[in-house]
């Protein structure tokens, strides 16, 4: 995926959101609007996709979350393709951001995490 796409995923083992527990389910709404935030204010997309994926080669396999900017940049690389065709070329293309550049917007990442977390960034809510 495209640099800036982060992956939310629950760390016991679960296959769908439906099968979280209260405990997950009331903490992955925060924790997604944290992570759409990160990604949109150090990105700055258009579109911001957040989406569920599950699947293994025969059945699903384990819950993952991306949220993905998408920038006009992005569809244009992509001849303007848009939601699930969009990642599916992205996927099948295998281009993969610059290694520096993922390390320096994870540790970006990190800091904005840490300043919303810590109360230092105004939730806009």
């Amino acid at each position: 995926m495209n640099l800036g796409t982060l992956i939310v995923s629950p760390r016991e083992h679960v296959v769908a959101i439906a099968e979280l527990d209260d405990t997950a389910a009331a903490e992955l709404g925060p924790l997604l609007r944290y992570t759409a935030r990160v990604v949109e204010t150090l990105c700055r997309p258009e579109q911001t996709y957040v989406c569920t994926w599950s699947h293994g080669r025969d059945t699903r396999k384990h819950l993952h979350i991306a949220v993905q900017p998408v920038t006009a940049e992005v569809r244009a690389r992509y001849g303007g393709l848009r939601s699930e065709q969009l990642q599916a070329r992205m996927l099948a293309d295998g281009d993969e951001p610059d290694v520096t550049e993922v390390e320096q917007f994870c540790e970006r990442a990190r800091e904005l995490f840490r300043a919303i977390t810590d109360g230092i960034v105004e939730d806009r809510s």
